[in-house]
């Protein structure tokens, strides 16, 4: 991990504080950097359709459990591999996901 992303803040679910979902959360923030990983192989692997299908788990699964800075980083790279777009800004947005993959934290913030 580089040292701007230790700087960079943690990002929290908006549904962190409730209970019945907590377990969850933390479930689904520790598959995280086994999808980050997932994203970044798919990208240099050039397996378009993989990673689209990534995108859209991701997205999905993001808003599901509260973590609203994910999902439309994930629709963003959804589109841009469905539109062909070139995949030096495919890869930046891999990049761009990714990193938010490794800040979601589980668990509430202490200033809330």
């Amino acid at each position: 991990m580089s040292r701007n992303q230790l700087e960079l803040p943690a990002i929290y679910s908006k549904l962190a504080g409730d209970p019945v979902l907590v377990n969850l959360i933390a479930e689904f923030v520790a598959e995280l950097p086994t999808r980050a990983i997932r994203l970044r192989r798919q990208l240099a692997d050039q397996d378009w359709s993989a990673l689209m299908r990534t995108a859209h788990q991701l997205k999905g699964a993001a808003g599901s459990y509260g973590f609203d800075a994910i999902t439309p980083v994930a629709l963003k790279l959804e589109l841009q591999i469905s539109h062909g777009v070139d995949p030096k800004v495919v890869a930046e947005t891999v990049q761009e996901l990714a990193t938010l993959c490794q800040r979601a934290t589980a668990g509430v913030p202490v200033d809330a």
